[in-house]
């Protein structure tokens, strides 16, 4: 035999000897520190205003009733998510592309993209509204010249994707940071009751009364424009497309989504808690995110409503950015043709910039509008989930990557339970 090959000294250095677990610890965070981006700028798609909608109206409304709801929505996400960002690893394409030559003729794409679409616009309505709100709180602005200054968001957010994409990561690292640790200190001024909340983890009931809130938070949830650009984020990762490569990374992917999911999951959990403690039932009535802030101030002093407003902009500025992305993906995906992204985020911004606009001037309440657009996004989730399940469940698509048998029930399971909720919503409406 050959003698061995010779290691350079980095190769060395990074080389773990026998029985060093210590730096093969090490070497794994730093390898997931490394990867860290995709479930990231999708977690934020989780704790983007619409979140703060559904969760202050269901914790307002019903104490702690709706908690299972938040926590199923996030089971539901994360097993959709990983399902997403393994479909772009193993096939190194993204969803909306695999759908595009599914669908082959334009005819068929066409109708399918203009749904998507509509799913994106509704996202970024949730995003832009939260951001104007913001603004309203921390900076008195009126909320119609919110309404245009929020509208210009698009060049922060374009300046920041003109750059290295790693920069867009690093800042996404400092939104969470300022969402997460903004939300603990308020659960520390506001001492939700931890027995109610575990209590209410398990469903026990579900009615006409909370079905709109409950559908509300799964659209807020499981977003359709995440499941879209999962893919197409963890498919950037490929750099060799070996299947050693795909395992590699297939492994952080798994790391990286439990983790951020449980993050932003916690960040929702922590937003309906709050509501609850702090304003049912003596407050149960608050129908605006700005009246929230106002009762705020009085029962937990001025920097608690403060924290509160900053990590509502860092969720609108942050989730905008994944929006801009996603749709981006969506449409490069499904019409094969890069469009430029400056044209793109200014029509998309515009397009609810005057909807928005209006209806703040004729007095609608933006909580309301909140959450309406999730339940829209709930109604949408089906047009990328089923072809997401589908895909994943097939060999020829996924090669040994492909969805267990038990991955294939439990992702069923889920998106019946989604399905039958958006059914028993409308329903319920038509019988009203």
């Amino acid at each position: 035999m050959g003698a061995p090959l010779e290691r350079t000294p980095e190769q060395a250095e990074h080389t773990p000897k026998a029985g060093d677990k210590g730096l093969k610890n090490r070497l794994s965070l730093r390898s997931l520190f490394v990867y860290l981006g995709p479930a990231l700028i999708v977690s934020m798609a989780y704790m983007d205003p619409g979140n703060y909608g559904t969760d202050i109206a269901g914790g307002a409304s019903f104490n702690y009733d709706l908690v299972w709801a938040v926590v199923l929505a996030n089971i539901m996400a994360m097993q959709l998510q990983y399902l997403s960002g393994k479909l772009g690893i193993a096939t190194g394409k993204s969803l909306p592309e695999l759908v595009r030559g599914s669908l082959g003729k334009r005819r068929y794409v066409i109708p399918y993209w203009l749904a998507s679409e509509a799913a994106a616009a509704a996202t970024d309505l949730a995003e832009y509204l939260g951001t104007v709100i913001a603004l309203n709180l921390l900076f008195g602005i009126p909320l119609l010249i919110s309404a245009v200054v929020g509208a210009f968001d698009v060049i922060i957010l374009l300046g920041l994707m003109s750059r290295r994409f790693r920069v867009i990561e690093q800042f996404f690292m400092l939104f969470v940071s300022i969402i997460g640790i903004g939300f603990l200190y308020e659960l520390v001024i506001i001492r939700p009751s931890v027995p109610q909340m575990l209590v209410h983890t398990i469903p026990y009931s579900l009615n006409s009364e909370i079905i709109l809130l409950v559908v509300g938070i799964i659209g807020a949830t499981v977003m359709p424009h995440a499941l879209f650009v999962h893919s197409w984020l963890t498919a950037r990762k490929l750099n060799e497309h070996t299947v050693e490569e795909k395992r590699r990374l297939l492994g952080l992917h798994l790391s990286e989504n439990v983790i951020m999911l449980t993050i932003a999951g916690l960040v929702n959990i922590a937003i309906l808690i709050a509501a609850a403690a702090a304003f049912f039932p003596k407050y149960s009535n608050v129908s605006t995110i700005n009246q929230a802030y106002s009762i705020l101030i009085p029962l937990f002093g001025s920097f608690a409503a403060v924290v509160f407003a900053v990590t509502l902009l860092s969720s609108g500025l942050a989730s905008s950015t994944t929006g801009t992305i996603a749709g981006q993906a969506i449409m490069d995906g499904l019409l094969g043709t890069k469009v430029n992204v400056y044209l793109r985020r200014v029509v998309t911004r515009f397009i609810n910039v005057f909807p928005t606009t209006i209806a703040i001037y004729i007095g609608l309440n933006p909580l309301s509008l909140l959450v309406y657009s999730q339940v829209i996004l709930s109604l949408m989730i089906p047009l990328p989930m089923i072809p997401l399940i589908v895909y994943t469940s097939k060999r020829s698509v996924m090669g040994e990557f492909v969805n267990s048998r038990s991955s294939i029930l439990i992702a069923v399971a889920f998106a019946s339970i989604i399905i039958s909720l958006n059914a028993f919503l409308i329903v319920t409406t038509l019988n009203l």
